[in-house]
């Protein structure tokens, strides 16, 4: 999730944690540690880019370095803070921030690596890294709570403001199993065969939903709303494999295709080839000239073609958010 609602939930957890003794120092502790799995973006501006893609969310974001890190982190609060926690809760406080953090990003899309040094990452895909409705109670929540002197009362607000963003959590992927439904039908309906498939929600809302189904040769990309009164349609985009033949055995190439979990399509165009990363949608609905939200220009370099991130525009955002606002009132 975004920075800001990750400080928001760390404050939250620091509260319930550890509220009764730091009174509002749970503010800095809670920012602190909310903070802390993702400041493997810091690490990343050294790295090449690609690396650094791989990295996020990798060790950072894994259970094996909290159980580590959390007895660290609780020993230097308790020397910093001596007369108002001890050791035990401070490391309880620490875990638990940290742990929180892990556990509300494993719902996006990108996922994390939690049982790092094991590969896979835990992506359930149910809300976008963004979504004001998670946040909302959360900030509410806390603005209660630091008006709030009696300790009873700010752990009963702070825990209703949790409880409120957890359903909202809960909710998501409900309304995902739903949506996953709706695509399947909808494929079988049309004769589609797929092999894979994976359903996300668009930015800020959980009523539009967008599919990736891999068949053979292409990947069907369709939308729902759950206000559609029409059938889904899919728009086929070919794999392109011959254009990905061109890129096999470039390290870059490999590092993506991993960091994708295979969503991908290689795209040529003025003489230069594309990555693009499926799974956080498109730009634009032309299916000949197709603009993805997350692409890559291989530029070549004296040894070998480098991928190169490419620079997004505000107008690309502006565009995105009025197709959404758009495609979610239903066709």
């Amino acid at each position: 999730m975004d920075s800001f609602t990750q400080i928001a939930l760390g404050i939250g957890i620091a509260e319930v944690c550890a509220g009764k003794k730091l009174k509002n120092k749970t503010i800095l502790y809670g920012s602190i540690l909310g903070t802390i799995p993702d400041l493997d973006i810091v690490v990343g501006l050294f790295l090449n880019p690609v690396d650094a893609i791989l990295i996020h969310r990798g060790i950072s974001h894994s259970l094996f370095l909290f159980l580590f890190l959390s007895p660290v982190l609780g020993w230097i609060i308790s020397k910093i803070e001596r007369d108002k926690i001890n050791f035990f809760q401070a490391t309880r406080m620490a875990f638990w921030c940290l742990f929180t953090h892990v556990l509300l990003d494993m719902f996006t899309s990108w996922g994390t690596q939690i049982l790092w040094p094991l590969d896979y990452r835990f992506a359930l895909k149910t809300i976008f890294v963004i979504d004001p409705l998670y946040t909302i109670p959360l900030i509410i929540a806390l603005i209660v709570t630091w008006k709030t002197k009696n300790a009873v009362l700010r752990k009963k607000y702070i825990i209703r403001g949790l409880s409120i963003s957890t359903a909202y959590l809960l909710l998501s992927c409900f309304i995902k199993v739903y949506a996953l439904n709706q695509f399947e039908k909808a494929l079988i309906k049309q004769g589609i065969q797929y092999s894979e498939i994976i359903v996300k929600p668009t930015a800020f809302n959980l009523i539009l939903w967008n599919a990736n189904a891999a068949t053979a040769n292409n990947y069907a990309l369709g939308d729902y709303s759950l206000f559609d009164t029409q059938p889904i349609l899919f728009t086929a985009y070919s794999k392109n494999k011959f254009l990905e033949s061109q890129l096999k055995g470039n390290s870059d190439f490999e590092k993506l295709k991993k960091a994708s979990e295979g969503w991908y399509i290689i795209s040529k165009k003025n003489q230069s080839l594309y990555f693009n990363d499926l799974r956080f949608g498109l730009l634009n609905d032309d299916s000949k000239n197709p603009q993805f939200a997350f692409s890559y220009q291989f530029i070549a370099s004296k040894t070998e073609l480098k991928a190169v991130e490419v620079p997004k525009d505000k107008r690309d955002g502006k565009r995105l958010l009025q197709k959404i606002v758009t495609r979610i009132r239903g066709n």
